[in-house]
């Protein structure tokens, strides 16, 4: 059993990966990051989330965040900010065993040997249904916020790592949760954790 290990997850927008991720991070007892990464890395540089991301509090959408990682700044600083979180990341993976939602995390750990990569997608009917049940959304407004978020995304994870989001080459393990829903897929990939690893 190793002293530490890292979970990444990547995930189509409405596969429901973070409430998986999340409770992957419970079953297992291990921390939790996601977009609070991005907070630190503003906070290290000294620049507001508000600032980085162009005024995001003002912004129609309350999904507005997921449509953009990093906001809508300048691609100066969402590059000076992903050097950071970069950082922020190794930080992190070194102190505690931990599971990180988005944000690169399988190429910034590239290099990591203790590590799981995890791609969570679905069918678009199923994501529709899950953004309109679990999300609270119209129908439209879901449709619209599937084919930006997954946009934006993949011009992200291309722009920062040179591969598609979804790269079979860079994941170990792609799930799609429409199979088994949140808590089954969760369990699922909690089993698969524990016997890469040893746990049990």
């Amino acid at each position: 059993m190793p002293d530490k290990y890292v979970v990444t997850v990547a995930r189509q927008f409405g596969s429901l990966g973070r409430p998986i991720a999340r409770k992957i991070s419970e079953t297992l007892g291990i921390e939790y990051y996601d977009r609070d990464i991005v907070d630190l890395a503003a906070k290290k540089l000294n620049l507001p989330v508000s600032t980085i991301s162009n005024e995001e509090e003002s912004a129609k959408s309350v999904f507005f965040h997921m449509s953009y990682p990093l906001g809508m700044g300048t691609t100066a600083i969402q590059d000076k900010i992903f050097d950071t979180q970069q950082q922020i990341i190794a930080d992190l993976v070194a102190k505690e065993s931990c599971i990180i939602v988005g944000r690169c995390a399988d190429y910034v750990l590239k290099d990591c040997k203790n590590i799981i990569n995890i791609f969570i997608y679905a069918p678009y009917a199923a994501r529709l249904q899950n953004c309109v049940k679990e999300l609270d959304m119209q129908p439209a407004e879901a449709k619209k916020m599937i084919a930006e978020v997954d946009k934006a995304r993949e011009s992200y994870h291309r722009h920062y790592c040179g591969y598609a989001l979804s790269d079979k080459d860079y994941k170990h393990i792609m799930l799609d949760s429409s199979l088994l829903g949140i808590d089954g897929t969760a369990d699922a990939l909690v089993n698969i954790i524990k016997k890469r690893f040893d746990l049990e």
